[in-house]
């Protein structure tokens, strides 16, 4: 294992320059008015003949939306001493960079500063996939046959949905059910924390439809401004009231109901708008059914329409019910904690998050899946940057497990 680790460190520069080469290519999906991954597998494909993977395979999933008509995922495969497989799941999609006036630097044209790897994607997800596929080819170098079969899977779609990534993957039956499964795409605390568990997630959009008309007639309209303002003070307090259970394993302990995005009225001061739409992101104990927090939704809809004349139309436009989470106990945990503990020398704890993971896919399937890597949490904003000691340190932690020494 030593060995193992030596050719970790001595695959640092390459490490950093392939993350580099990353993400020079943007890789968008069709959601996001992107071409999606197929340039970024391309690249992928050429380098891994050389990382002594036993076999390489793509399913591409089909998408008229983008150019080249696929969506690819790639399942590279290192043999282990026991047919059962260690699966570490990254994604190569990225969101869009942003309001670039908010970088100091070009989201598609690395650089390398103070240890930092800065550009979108850096963290989000490429870190880790650099991670996984290097940690294969260290035990390679060091001729190493690893105890558990290794799948390192870089999916498509991670961003709007995993339709096109994950759930095209289980579909094909990539992964068994007694398979250890990874999708390290989530940090907290620099690591020392492993997700185990998902809140419940619920988008909802509230249209309110009132009546337009001038601001000097106020008489003569049914201001759905207003309405919309009123709503939504009255739902987010009777939603916060009703479900005030707390749970430590999470952080917010409690559940979470936030008033988001508005969208755009009347173009003129003096009108008084007739339509309103408003956006709510609500994040929900496992304990807590779906269908009752739908239920305040509707309740206070009801109130507001007998009240004003105005029609309320209320529609759930994404929904996730947590599926149970994966057991503290269970074999992914356990040998993910010591290998963790042995290549960081602190011990870490469990933890549930707020936001969605393509763990819930797998744990549907009832796979055990932990979501677990090291990172400074930068998802998605501007100036997004890898840590490149992260990356090193986490693909020693893949090596240990997969090693299981």
């Amino acid at each position: 294992m030593d060995e193992v680790l030596q050719k970790v460190e001595d695959n640092r520069e390459e490490m950093k320059e392939t993350l580099m080469d990353l993400i020079r290519i943007p890789a968008i999906g069709p959601d996001n008015d992107g071409e999606g991954e197929k340039e970024k597998a391309d690249f992928l494909m050429k380098i891994l003949d050389d990382f002594g993977f036993d076999s390489i395979e793509r399913y591409d999933a089909e998408d008229e939306r983008v150019q080249s008509g696929i969506r690819p995922n790639i399942v590279a495969t290192k043999e282990g001493k026991v047919d059962r497989s260690l699966a570490i799941v990254t994604h190569m999609d990225i969101v869009p960079e942003g309001d670039l006036d908010e970088w100091d630097t070009d989201p598609f044209d690395p650089v390398f500063k103070d240890g930092k790897i800065y550009g979108r994607g850096s963290e989000d997800n490429g870190q880790e996939l650099v991670a996984s596929i290097y940690a294969v080819k260290a035990l390679s170098e060091a001729e190493v046959k690893p105890h558990y079969t290794i799948k390192v899977m870089m999916v498509s779609d991670e961003e709007t949905g995993s339709e096109y990534g994950v759930k095209h993957i289980l579909d094909e039956g990539v992964v068994d059910e007694d398979d250890l499964v990874i999708a390290p795409d989530h940090s907290e605390e620099k690591g020392k924390k492993i997700e185990i568990v998902e809140k419940s997630g619920l988008w909802t959009k509230i249209e309110v439809h009132g009546k337009q008309g001038h601001a000097a007639m106020p008489g003569q309209t049914v201001n759905a401004n207003r309405i919309i303002a009123r709503y939504q003070n009255l739902v987010d307090e009777e939603l916060r009231h009703e479900f005030d259970d707390e749970d430590d394993l999470f952080s917010p302990p409690v559940s979470t109901f936030e008033p988001t995005k508005r969208l755009a009225n009347v173009p003129n001061v003096n009108s008084v708008p007739g339509k309103e739409t408003q956006f709510f992101d609500c994040r929900v104990l496992p304990s807590i059914s779906l269908s009752k927090v739908k239920k305040v939704f509707r309740g206070a809809a009801d109130e507001f329409e007998d009240e004003t004349k105005a029609e309320i139309d209320i529609e759930y436009v994404r929904e996730s019910e947590a599926p149970e989470g994966t057991p503290e106990d269970s074999e992914v945990i356990k040998d993910l904690k010591s290998a963790i503990e042995d290549i960081t020398f602190f011990e870490p704890e469990v933890a549930g998050i707020g936001g969605g993971t393509v763990a819930k896919y797998f744990r549907e399937k009832d796979i055990p899946t932990a979501v677990w890597c090291s990172n400074e949490v930068l998802a998605h904003q501007p100036n997004e940057y890898a840590v490149l000691d992260y990356i090193v340190r986490d693909c020693k932690v893949f090596a240990k497990m997969a090693v299981k020494e």
